[in-house]
């Protein structure tokens, strides 16, 4: 026989399975002028990207079967929100944010903490600050 509290979590997870948002796979490179965020969603629809000046990022969209995803980043730096560009694909969201200003980011978000585990450095676009001039965005 299952516990009260066990049957109380399998109702929940059923009940609201489909209405809480998930978090795409988000790679990450820089340049000095820019932060680019690669967001993981095939097929993705209503595609949202909202930025704001004191570096606060937020993206929302609907994956196959009108699945909800969403996630929000407190940026290291501020940005400009007309500088915000998105490009939608078959398999990712590519979104180009312009920086407040230009110079190389510590790390990507505001906290020290270690990020969440949805978030990654994308080593294909990767360029180290010394070889920017030859590094070429994919």
């Amino acid at each position: 026989m299952l516990s009260l509290p066990l049957l109380f979590h399998i109702f929940l997870s059923e009940k609201h399975c489909n209405t809480l948002s998930r978090h795409p796979e988000v790679l990450w490179a820089q340049r000095s002028d820019k932060v680019y965020l690669t967001v993981a969603l095939p097929d993705a629809k209503d595609v949202s990207v909202k930025c704001e000046p004191q570096g606060l990022f937020s993206f929302s969209a609907s994956g196959i079967q009108d699945e909800s995803y969403s996630f929000s980043l407190e940026l290291y730096g501020s940005i400009e929100p007309e500088g915000c560009k998105t490009k939608s694909g078959l398999r990712n969201i590519l979104c180009s944010i312009q920086k407040g200003e230009k110079g190389w980011w510590k790390r990507l978000l505001k906290s020290e903490e270690k990020p969440a585990p949805y978030l990654k450095v994308d080593w294909n676009r990767w360029c180290d600050e010394d070889e920017e001039s030859t590094c070429k965005l994919l």
